[in-house]
């Protein structure tokens, strides 16, 4: 078997959960190339387990001061060659096209009629799980921006849907420092974050972000440009996880046993639905500006107990290897019989 694995490149969750899914695929010896859109070929970091891996350019969203700017977006998205990228992939030699919201090869094995299936969290907002700021442009948005043969989805929660559990991969827990937190919010200002935790100074903040703050630095907040290991290392041993409402780092949060205080970007319905399904678990606070007001009581928190999801990648790369692939029910109900949903969620469905 052979399988093109397209990779939506704009967020590094979605490389995240290609990084376990490698591994798993390798271990089935099925021969996969990796596509990657919607990033500029020379963003992309610690990228070697992907081997001789492509770039497009794809789509995807301009973002501005923790927003998502539409008519920057519209005009950037006008600007690339979507079009032809699709006309240009040849899938002949392929069996099955893998797809993490990543549009080119989508629709490229659409028009060619190869099998293709989406392993993906958006795929999870198909169904009726908890949501907010929809419209009939989000729903229309997620179901032509990617579209594929087979949709399996992955949330925190299954909430009653055939939706696997979160990919996770973390570093075994390096124990509570609860004064010691990680802070990833790629999409603010690197000047408003760090002034927004000057005052906090009885806590050591851990920033990844991107950009160097202008102004001097005060001296428990340790900035840092972004560094897989490094990153892993403070997610293992803080207190707590600041971020945006991304899918995987809350994944991760959860896994260690972190509390977690989500920023969600603005105009991004996925991290809107993302913050929906945090507040109904009582899995995160949140908040809609950089509020002192809100950091100051989440600090005093006290952390959940860790939720020990299974290892996907392993039994799905196994259940793709099979070819049965349409009927993922039995696949969701076996890995969700593995984890201990905490007592508070049950009901949440």
């Amino acid at each position: 078997m052979k399988i093109l694995y397209g990779v939506q490149g704009t967020g590094n969750g979605h490389i995240s959960r290609a990084r376990v899914m490698s591994k798993a695929l390798k271990q089935q010896n099925i021969d996969v190339d990796f596509l990657f859109s919607g990033r500029a070929p020379q963003h992309y970091f610690d990228m070697q387990c992907f081997g001789d891996y492509q770039t497009r350019n794809g789509m995807t969203f301009v973002t501005e001061s923790g927003r998502v700017n539409t008519a920057k977006t519209f005009m950037s998205n006008m600007k690339t060659s979507i079009l032809s990228e699709i006309k240009q992939l040849d899938l002949s030699g392929y069996d099955l096209v893998l797809n993490d919201f990543e549009p080119v090869s989508a629709w490229a094995a659409k028009q060619q009629n190869v099998p293709s299936i989406a392993i993906s969290h958006q795929a999870a907002l198909q169904y009726p799980v908890p949501k907010q700021g929809n419209s009939w442009f989000n729903e229309y948005l997620l179901k032509h921006f990617a579209p594929v043969d087979i949709a399996l989805g992955c949330h925190w929660h299954h909430f009653g849907f055939p939706i696997l559990p979160p990919f996770v991969e973390v570093s075994p827990n390096g124990g509570d420092h609860s004064h010691q937190i990680l802070v990833y919010l790629p999409f603010e200002d690197a000047d408003s974050v760090a002034e927004f935790l000057a005052p906090f100074d009885q806590y050591h903040f851990f920033v990844y972000h991107s950009t160097q703050p202008l102004k001097p630095l005060s001296d428990h907040i340790h900035w840092h440009g972004f560094d897989r290991d490094g990153f892993k290392q403070h997610m293992a041993q803080c207190g707590g996880v600041m971020g945006n409402a991304g899918f995987e780092l809350a994944s991760e949060a959860m896994t260690l046993g972190k509390k977690l205080l989500v920023k969600p970007l603005q105009g991004q319905y996925e991290q809107s639905a993302n913050v929906a399904a945090l507040q109904l678990l009582a899995a995160a606070d949140s908040m809609q500006t950089l509020d002192p007001v809100v950091l100051k009581r989440w600090l005093k928190s006290p952390s959940p107990k860790p939720i020990a999801y299974p290892q996907i990648g392993d039994a799905l790369a196994k259940w793709i290897k099979m070819g049965d692939w349409q009927q993922p029910q039995e696949l969701c109900q076996q890995l969700w019989s593995q984890v201990e949903i905490p007592e508070n969620w049950r009901k949440r469905q």
